[in-house]
């Protein structure tokens, strides 16, 4: 899957798109569940090959029995890496998040980062994680952050592959096609209707071309 037309034609496209799934989703958002900005953090490093439900179930516990970035800074790691298991990748994760709650402690007071370049100074935080992070945690923030731009999941990847709207396979490389032909004011929300309509339609496997009101205008219809 390629780019399909030049930038002027995915421009119009990708405004199309984005008009189309508001309409669809208007609800579409975040659906991890946290009660701190510390939490999302913590939330969305788990997440990372892994299902958002099953983040929440794990982070129902977690959250119960972790309730302060201390408590997070000086867990055990042993018996961090049996509480968040069930998400994967548990050994990484648990440095990651161990790893960030101390630097959170040490360097920024105990408040979460509210800049791109702070964040991706944290332990397992890529951009993924920093334009998620401070989307929700920081919204203010990220609108005026010139190096904040649009979280690349493996939905987003998917769908603007599909849609021709890029060309990589590489994250990095996708947001940046994206920032030029999206408007900054829908950075955000493109992530979250994307992941909406991956989930409900475009699946990895086997898309729902004839139920997808995007038919008419994605050059992989009926062809994945």
């Amino acid at each position: 899957m390629t780019k399909k037309g030049g930038k002027a034609a995915r421009k119009a496209r990708a405004g199309e798109i984005v008009s189309r799934l508001r309409a669809e989703y208007p609800q579409a958002g975040i659906v991890l569940q946290y009660g701190t900005d510390w939490e999302l953090l913590v939330a969305v490093i788990l997440s990372a090959q892994c299902t958002d439900k099953k983040v929440n179930q794990v982070t129902a516990k977690l959250f119960e029995k972790y309730r302060s970035i201390e408590d997070y800074a000086s867990a055990d790691p042993a018996e961090f890496e049996t509480d968040i298991r069930p998400t994967g990748f548990f050994r990484n994760k648990t440095k990651h998040i161990i790893g960030a709650a101390q630097k959170v402690l040490a360097d920024f007071g105990g408040e979460i980062p509210s800049s791109m370049a702070e964040l991706l100074t944290l332990p397992g935080v890529a951009r993924k994680t920093a334009n998620i992070v401070l989307g929700n945690a920081h919204p203010k923030a990220y609108a005026s952050d010139l190096d904040a731009g649009i979280a690349v999941d493996t939905h987003v990847n998917r769908l603007s592959r599909r849609l021709g709207l890029v060309s990589s396979e590489n994250p990095d490389k996708i947001e940046r096609e994206l920032i030029e032909i999206v408007p900054r004011e829908d950075w955000f929300r493109l992530t979250y209707l994307l992941i909406e309509h991956g989930r409900a339609v475009c699946d990895a496997r086997r898309p729902r071309c004839a139920e997808c009101l995007l038919q008419d205008i994605c050059p992989s219809a009926f062809k994945v």
